[in-house]
């Protein structure tokens, strides 16, 4: 398993500290697989400087794709994408 230190945005970094976000867009110029080590580490992008906080995380899903072919260009180019993290209700 490998460990892979990433820049975080601080007002991303506060909401996977808060549990909130747990999920990451990014570009794929690396390699990552499943079970490997993500140390996130604050960046305030302002000031051009890490803040000194990070936080170690296991990567347990990966998609990797260069074309989406589900939708128009069209309409890709209109909407854009989003990505939706959710969770199983649990009744």
């Amino acid at each position: 398993m490998a460990t892979i230190h990433k820049k975080v945005w601080k007002e991303y970094f506060d909401k996977i500290m808060a549990g909130k976000k747990k999920f990451e867009l990014r570009l794929a110029d690396f390699e990552v697989n499943d079970g490997d080590t993500l140390v996130l580490e604050e960046w305030d992008k302002d000031k051009q400087e890490y803040t000194g906080r990070k936080i170690e995380t296991t990567a347990t899903y990966i998609i990797k794709t260069k074309d989406v072919s589900f939708w128009s260009q069209e309409d890709i180019d209109k909407y854009g994408f989003q990505i939706i993290q959710f969770d199983v209700k649990n009744d």
